[in-house]
């Protein structure tokens, strides 16, 4: 897999944005299904990656990973995004879970109840987005790179983003694409079948959602079966990008999404697992002394904003003019890594 580039997304990649968003299920991904859009997208990021340092919140940012092999002539085969700030034009909505104790001294009953607050903790966090992977490209450490140099991307630039960061994925849907959490809580209040109002949202905030949902805690005992078991339960295209986030040591327990009921993960930027363990590495120049060590797989990335790339390599104390090459570096310049395995010693 050294023949993967992660880099910021160009307008030349609208095709293949196109592509994927088309193949994504319906209502699992933050990449509408719509050229114009997806334009839009491209164009928000250019001007994210190009904006003055003085950084306003709004900035989304968009990346997509390049297999750089020969014969695939730079195929485009994923993608994934950062929104600087969630909510920063509306409210960004979550349910969050609790349990309450109801008790009577009387009849010596106590029962501890678990409940959905409607809130917008997270309104203010980096929220990752648009995680796409062509399926050929699944097993492997792809999805590693392009889910995880997200956050090396972060790391340096720690000024533009929140403190904490969020990930929404997609909850448990049918073959006809209902969602039995939006049929017991949404659908009653919005007046639409699951794929109407994913059409609507289209990426959209979801505070208009918010808007018409009861203000007061929903008891889940009062839900109906399907509901209550697909709460917090993931569609299987989520599994993948998912199980990196946990790995990551992002937490899962806390929030739902009030549009299907998916998970949506949160954490602070500084405990997870491929911040801690980062470090900069120096290029090494031909006529410089071998600097001789253990390496490791790693993720390698120069993070400079408007060069940013990030790929797989072998890794040691230094970084040597080949590896470096392939992320645009030059021989003592500070580069970024982190152990593509994020499992510490005990």
């Amino acid at each position: 897999m050294n023949h993967l580039l992660l880099r910021p997304v160009a307008e030349a990649d609208l095709p293949a944005l196109v592509r994927m968003a088309a193949a994504s299920a319906d209502g699992i991904s933050s990449l509408p299904s719509d050229e114009a859009k997806l334009a839009t997208r491209i164009s928000a990021s250019l001007q994210s990656f190009a904006s003055p340092d003085d950084a306003s919140g709004e900035e989304t940012y968009l990346f997509v990973l390049e297999d750089t092999a020969a014969g695939r002539a730079g195929r485009v085969v994923g993608c994934s995004g950062i929104a600087a700030s969630a909510g920063f034009f509306d409210r960004f909505y979550s349910y969050r879970n609790e349990f309450v104790v109801h008790a009577s001294a009387a009849l010596g009953v106590s029962r501890r109840m678990h409940t959905l607050h409607l809130c917008h903790d997270l309104t203010g966090a980096t929220l990752l987005t648009s995680f796409y992977l062509d399926p050929d490209y699944e097993q492997g450490p792809a999805a590693q790179l392009l889910s995880r140099a997200r956050l090396l991307f972060i790391r340096a630039h720690a000024e533009r983003f929140s403190e904490r960061i969020a990930a929404e994925s997609p909850g448990i849907t049918d073959a006809a694409g209902q969602s039995p959490f939006w049929d017991a809580v949404g659908r009653r209040f919005f007046g639409m079948d699951y794929p109407q109002a994913e059409v609507i949202v289209g990426g959209r905030s979801k505070a208009f959602i918010a808007d018409l949902m009861p203000p007061s805690p929903i008891h889940v005992a009062l839900l109906p079966e399907a509901a209550q078991w697909a709460l917090g339960q993931l569609h299987p295209v989520g599994e993948l990008p998912f199980s990196i986030l946990q790995d990551e040591g992002f937490d899962a327990d806390s929030y739902v999404d009030i549009f299907d009921g998916g998970p949506t993960v949160e954490a602070p930027l500084a405990s997870l697992r491929s911040v801690r363990l980062a470090r900069e590495v120096v290029v090494q120049g031909e006529a410089d002394a071998l600097v001789r060590g253990p390496s490791e797989l790693a993720l390698l990335a120069c993070t400079e904003r408007a060069r940013f790339r990030a790929v797989l390599a072998e890794v040691g104390p230094a970084v040597d003019a080949a590896t470096a090459a392939r992320v645009g570096a030059q021989p003592g310049e500070r580069l970024v890594m982190t152990p593509l395995q994020t499992q510490e010693a005990a």
